[in-house]
């Protein structure tokens, strides 16, 4: 019989980052992968500062490097014939990475030049980096650092179910289909991070179901030209929002949001039709012939964009993680960014000096109710402004466009009025208050350019307006944020 004092379950993102902390730690840790090669996935590419951070403080930040990744400094953000740049914000307004006992020194916390990246560079900006790759490749770097630690026993096989005890209340392992066939493996703790398609997050009594509402359509774009360098790119009009960024030096992704609840028609061509008639006409003209060539190869992704509330964990024996516990729409790139601060919560959480043993499954459960309260900052703040900004971006109704319009009205206005939503967006900045205040200003400041638009004449329209403006920024934001701080 196999025993560990912790199994985990998947290698994706926060996979590895929880089994190398841990194990770190002193911990014996197995890790269950289904496949081990290398994966293919059109999101988890662009990394915020934030989710940079986190890799500093778990010691895994030479996870970016070598993998022609590229580094990000900001954003551009394209609103029909007008268009602005947006940086991240300075290293002063932002608190410094935390390395997290016994799993960080000073040698894996420090960012390593290699043929894309210029660390000193990084080091001498005053402000903080994201940075963008190929998701397989950023995945078996992680891999690979986990692999590297003596006490990580990696695995490859299907888990099909928790183990319990013979009472059913305490989680003691899994049943695990490998190519030796059934393999039982036990531990004091089973951690889930099998991401968007879990099996076992139904394992939490109180969990609900994923919402989805819109996909992402996306292609690999070559030797695409991008109006502004080392940037994530958001276009903006009356289609559904369209990111664009560099995930290797001549190497290009775009996704596309599409307006549905249902998946779009692979068949009589209605992708290509869809990226033909209303996505090539409004990118950059720069932008077009790429991405015209990468239509044509009719190699399209769709990957549903799905809503998760994270819920407090009461299973002894159980802990789910990453995407499996708690998703927000991918608009943001937030969601490797809430991962791997998960992943360094936890690790700081069940550190030996405060779980010595992990057996101690009531003391694991304190700590797992201090995980569900500390992780709602920056939780609440990165899926929030993912669902308000989606909706603002994707206006599909006038209180929306009128939204939409001050939204980026807003951004004009620079000074606080960028620093604030990009520092909230980045990670680096996790207050939900600050959201709060940011998001009613953009709603105020739109309903007050409104009526400048209108003019006197319109007064009486823009009045009708401001109410549905104002029932829309509230219908659109508050519940979320309520359900984030609050459930």
């Amino acid at each position: 019989m196999s025993v560990y004092d912790v199994i985990v379950i998947g290698a994706g993102v926060v996979g590895p980052a929880v089994a190398t902390s841990l194990a770190r730690q002193g911990r014996q840790v197995l890790i269950v992968e289904r496949d081990w090669a290398r994966p293919d996935r059109i999101v988890g590419e662009l990394l915020q500062p934030g989710g940079v951070k986190a890799l500093q403080e778990l010691g895994m930040i030479d996870a970016v490097s070598g993998i022609d990744a590229t580094d990000v400094t900001g954003y551009y953000i394209k609103f029909g014939d007008d268009a602005l740049e947006i940086d991240y914000p300075y290293k002063a307004d932002t608190q410094a990475p935390r390395p997290v006992k016994d799993v960080a020194t000073e040698k894996n916390t420090r960012l390593h030049s290699d043929a894309t990246i210029d660390a000193d560079a990084w080091e001498r900006d005053p402000k903080v980096r994201g940075v963008a790759f190929h998701h397989g490749d950023f995945i078996g770097n992680l891999r690979s650092i986990a692999k590297a630690e003596p006490n990580v026993t990696a695995v490859e096989g299907t888990v099909t179910k928790i183990l319990y005890n013979d009472e059913g209340d305490v989680a003691t392992g899994v049943s695990c289909k490998t190519g030796e066939g059934v393999v039982e493996y036990y531990a004091s703790v089973v951690i889930s991070c099998d991401g968007i398609y879990s099996k076992f997050r139904k394992e939490l009594t109180n969990m609900g179901t994923p919402q989805v509402e819109s996909y992402f359509v996306g292609l690999h774009m070559k030797h695409a030209k991008l109006p502004s360098k080392n940037r994530g790119h958001v276009v903006l009009g009356d289609h559904a929002p369209i990111l664009m960024y560099q995930i290797a030096p001549d190497e290009s992704r775009i996704l596309c949001a599409y307006r549905s609840s249902k998946p779009p028609s692979s068949k009589n061509d209605e992708l290509y039709r869809f990226m033909m008639d209303e996505i090539i006409p409004a990118v950059p003209k720069m932008t077009r012939p790429a991405l015209r060539a990468a239509a044509k190869s009719r190699k399209f992704r769709v990957m549903p964009n799905q809503y998760l509330p994270a819920v407090p964990q009461r299973t002894k024996g159980l802990i789910v993680i990453g995407d499996a516990l708690n998703m927000r729409h991918p608009l943001t790139g937030g969601g490797m960014t809430v991962g791997l601060n998960d992943a360094v919560l936890l690790a700081r959480l069940l550190h030996p000096s405060v779980v010595p043993d992990l057996d101690n499954h009531d003391q694991v459960l304190v700590q797992l109710n201090k995980f569900h309260r500390l992780r709602k900052n920056l939780d609440a703040v990165i899926n929030t402004l993912s669902i308000a900004l989606y909706a603002l971006f994707a206006a599909d109704r006038n209180a929306l466009k009128i939204l939409q319009r001050g939204c980026f009205r807003y951004f004009q206005r620079g000074g606080s009025c960028v620093s604030g939503p990009i520092g909230l967006l980045s990670g680096m900045l996790p207050f939900p208050m600050l959201l709060f205040n940011h998001f009613f200003s953009v709603a105020f400041y739109s309903i007050y350019r409104n009526f400048g638009d209108r003019g006197i004449f319109g007064f009486p329209i823009a009045l009708m307006e401001m109410i549905d403006v104002l029932v829309t920024a509230i219908v659109i934001f508050t519940p979320y944020l309520w359900r984030e701080l609050v459930c």
